[in-house]
């Protein structure tokens, strides 16, 4: 008694279609999910412009990117936070 399932072939038209790599190709840029800042998703989508431009043009955009970022950090610094509670140190009960 064979209890081996019998394998079946799949036809050569049912198997997905792999794209060819083409290493010549430019390679997309992607964008990672999407953060609560809308500042920062600004600047992260502003990397896809590299995608069209010649590689001596990357470095703008990256530079320009990052300025972006360090001044959306820098702005969550100097928003006001909560007051501080008030400080009982050197007070005595």
């Amino acid at each position: 008694m064979n209890d081996s399932v019998p394998q079946t072939e799949i036809p050569q038209e049912a198997a997905p279609a792999q794209p060819e790599y083409d290493p010549a190709a430019p390679a997309r840029s992607r964008c990672p999910a999407p953060h609560r800042q809308p500042e920062v998703d600004a600047q992260l989508e502003r990397l896809a412009d590299a995608d069209h431009l010649a590689t001596d043009g990357h470095l703008e955009v990256y530079e320009d990117v990052h300025r972006g970022l360090r001044d959306a950090l820098t702005a969550l610094d100097a928003r006001p936070g909560p007051p501080a509670p008030p400080s009982t140190y050197g007070t005595r009960s």
